[in-house]
C-alpha cells in the first residue's frame, strides 16, 4: 500500500513538472559539445544567446570515469555565468570499440554524484546514455531488456532522489536497420522496451530525439517523417500508438548536416529553424551535433573549422537568427542577516550594513533584476532608506550591502523587514528589525591643558567616529570653560553603541577617548592636551620644531 501511495505522489509531481516546463519563455537554441572546454563554452554562449536570446542550452557528456565534483561544479558555475542550461548525457567508458554496458547497480553512484552538484537551473536535465539500438553503444550487443531494466532503475532512483531531475531516455538512431546483435530498428526496439517495462514512462519527463536529415546526413530541411529533421514527429506518433498518453517535450540533442557546401548547410539550418523547429511548440530545444570535433569520425559535423579558431558559415547564420529571451526557473535560497542597533535618535542619518548569503542557483546582481528593499510592518515600502546595488553574489557567497537611513521625529516603536526581489517578485525576507527613535542626547566633555591648567576657549572641535571609523558627527566652535563643555543634540549616533570621540584645538595635539552613548549622562573625559602642534597639522614632528625655531629666531631679531 505504501509503495502505491509513493508511486502516486511521484506521478502527480511528474505531471506538474511536465505542465510547468512550458510555463516560462524558452530559448530553443542550443549546441552539443564533445568536451566542455572553457573557450568553447564562451563561443557557444555567443552562438545561442545572440540576437535577443538568453538562456540557451548546451548538451554535455559526463563519463563514469570523469565524475569529478570540483571539475563539474566549476563547469556548471561557468554555465551559470554564461546563461547556458546544461543537458547532461550519461556515459560509461570505452572498452575497445564498444562502450561498457551500464548495470543497474551503477545507479546509486550516479545519483549521488549528480545530486552533489549545484545545478544551473531548477530542472536537472538527464539523458540516460546514447543510442542503445547500436550494439557498439551497449557493450557490443543490442539488448532491449537490459536497457529497459537499467533505464528504469536509473530513472526511478533519480526521481525518488529529487523531483527536479528531468529524466529522458537515450536518443535513438531512427535510421538503423534491424541487424541482429549489431543494430536494431528503433520501432522494434521501443516495442520491446514496452514489453519489458511499460512503467518506465512513469518516470520519464521528456523525449530525446536524434533528428538527423538522412539519407547520408544530407537530406532536405523540408522533409518529414522518420529519418528526417522531423524524426521526432514520427517518434511521438509511435509513442502514442504504444500507449504513451502524456505530453513529452522534445529535446533534439543531435541533428545536423554532413559537410558539404558551406553556404548550403548554413541555409539548411536557417530553413529548418525558422520553418520547422521554432514554430513547433512540442520542440523544447535543439542542440546540433557537434560544436567542435577535430578528427574522424565526426570532423565532417564540426561547426568549428579544422585547426582554426574560426567557424563555418552555419555558426554565423544561426547566430543571426532571432531568438527568445529565456526565463528558466532557478531555485532561490539564502538569508538576509544583520546586527543593528535597537535605539536610534531623531533627525539623524545612519550608515549600516546587512549581509546577503546566497544558497541557491542564481547569481544575484542588479543587472539580473535583483534588488534589496525594505518595508514597514504594515507592508509599505519605505522611502527614507537608500540601499546599495547588489553586485555579483554567486551561489554560496556572502556579501555585505550598505544602506543609509534617515530618521525624522521620535517614535516609540518601528518595525521593518528587508526583502530581496527579482523582477518585483519577493524571493527572500529577513527577520524583523525593531527599534525606537529617541530624543537627541547631549555630550559633556572634560579636558585640561598640560601641565596643570584647566582648558578654556570657544574654538574647540569635537568629532565622533563609529566602529567602522566613519565620521558621524562634528561640531566646531565648542565652548569650554574651567575644563568643562557641553554639546547639545548629538545626531547620527545609536544608543548603547561604542564611538571614538576626538577633541581638537589649534596649537594643541588632538586627544581621543571612547564612550558608549546613553540617553542621558554622556561624558567624554580626555587626557590633558599638549601644546606641541605649532603648525596645526594634528601631530608633533620635525616641522613643529622647525616652526618653533623659525619664530624664536624672528622674535630674537626684534629684541
Amino acid at each position: 500500500m505504501l509503495k502505491k501511495i509513493t508511486t502516486l505522489i511521484i506521478l502527480v509531481f511528474i505531471l506538474i513538472n511536465v505542465s510547468n516546463i512550458y510555463a516560462n519563455p524558452n530559448n530553443k537554441y542550443g549546441i552539443h559539445l564533445a568536451q566542455p572546454h572553457l573557450e568553447d563554452l564562451d563561443s557557444a554562449a555567443k552562438l545561442v544567446n545572440s540576437t535577443g536570446g538568453d538562456w540557451g542550452y548546451i548538451t554535455l557528456i559526463i563519463q563514469e570515469n570523469d565524475r569529478n565534483r570540483e571539475k563539474w561544479q566549476r563547469i556548471f558555475n561557468r554555465l551559470r555565468e554564461l546563461h547556458l542550461i546544461p543537458i547532461i548525457r550519461l556515459a560509461t567508458q570505452s572498452e575497445g570499440e564498444n562502450w561498457r554496458r551500464p548495470e543497474e547497480k551503477d545507479a546509486d553512484d550516479w545519483v549521488k554524484f549528480l545530486d552533489s552538484l549545484n545545478w544551473v537551473v531548477k530542472n536537472r536535465y538527464i539523458v540516460l546514455f546514447n543510442e542503445p539500438n547500436h550494439g557498439l553503444e551497449w557493450g557490443g550487443e543490442v539488448d532491449e531488456k537490459s536497457y529497459a531494466e537499467v533505464a528504469f532503475t536509473f530513472a526511478k532512483a533519480l526521481k525518488e532522489k529529487d523531483q527536479d531531475f528531468f529524466v529522458m531516455l537515450a536518443g535513438f538512431d531512427a535510421s538503423a536497420p534491424s541487424w541482429p546483435s549489431g543494430m536494431e530498428d528503433e520501432e522494434i526496439f521501443l516495442r520491446k522496451i514496452f514489453n519489458f517495462s511499460f512503467l518506465i514512462f512513469n518516470y520519464i519527463d521528456g523525449w530525446v530525439s536524434h533528428s538527423y536529415p538522412n539519407p547520408n546526413f544530407s537530406g532536405s530541411p523540408w522533409a518529414s517523417g522518420r529519418g528526417t529533421v522531423r524524426t521526432y514527429d514520427w517518434e511521438l506518433a509511435l509513442l502514442g500508438r504504444l500507449g504513451v498518453n502524456k505530453e513529452l517535450p522534445v529535446f533534439i540533442t543531435e541533428t545536423g548536416w554532413k559537410r558539404g557546401s558551406e553556404e548550403g548547410v548554413a541555409e539548411n539550418f536557417r530553413s529548418v529553424y525558422e520553418n520547422v523547429w521554432q514554430p513547433d511548440d512540442r520542440v523544447m530545444v535543439v542542440t546540433p551535433f557537434v560544436f567542435d570535433y577535430q578528427s574522424d569520425p565526426f570532423l565532417e559535423f564540426s561547426w568549428k573549422k579544422y585547426q582554426s579558431s574560426d567557424f563555418y558559415q552555419q555558426y554565423y547564420t544561426v547566430q543571426s537568427l532571432l531568438k527568445t529571451k529565456g526565463e528558466p526557473e532557478q531555485i532561490e535560497k539564502g538569508s538576509i542577516s544583520f546586527d543593528l542597533p535597537k535605539e536610534l535618535v531623531a533627525q539623524s542619518k545612519y550608515n549600516f550594513r546587512v549581509s546577503l548569503k546566497n544558497q541557491g542557483q542564481a547569481v544575484w546582481d542588479k543587472n539580473e533584476s535583483y534588488e534589496l528593499g525594505v518595508m514597514s510592518y504594515e507592508g509599505n515600502k519605505l522611502t527614507n532608506f537608500l540601499i546599495s546595488d547588489i553586485k555579483d553574489i554567486k551561489p554560496f557567497e556572502e556579501k555585505t550591502i550598505d544602506f543609509s537611513l534617515k530618521t525624522n521625529e521620535e517614535k516609540e516603536k518601528e518595525e521593518i523587514k528587508f526583502f530581496l526581489v527579482k523582477d518585483n517578485k519577493t524571493i527572500l525576507e529577513s527577520k524583523p528589525w525593531q527599534f525606537k527613535i529617541l530624543p537627541l542626547p547631549d555630550l559633556n566633555v572634560e579636558v585640561n591643558f598640560w601641565p596643570i591648567r584647566r582648558a578654556k576657549g570657544d574654538n574647540f572641535e569635537v568629532q565622533l567616529f563609529d566602529v567602522d571609523e566613519r565620521l558621524v558627527f562634528k561640531k566646531t566652535g565648542v565652548k569650554v570653560d574651567k575644563g568643562l563643555g557641553m554639546i547639545k543634540n548629538i545626531q547620527n549616533i545609536a544608543i548603547d553603541e561604542l564611538y571614538r570621540v576626538v577633541i581638537l584645538k589649534p596649537g594643541y595635539l588632538p586627544r581621543q577617548t571612547y564612550i558608549v552613548f546613553k540617553t542621558k549622562g554622556n561624558l567624554a573625559k580626555f587626557k590633558s592636551m599638549l601644546p606641541f602642534d605649532l603648525n596645526s597639522d594634528g601631530k608633533f614632528d620635525f616641522r613643529d620644531v622647525k616652526f618653533l625655531f623659525y619664530h624664536l629666531t624672528k622674535l630674537l631679531k626684534t629684541v
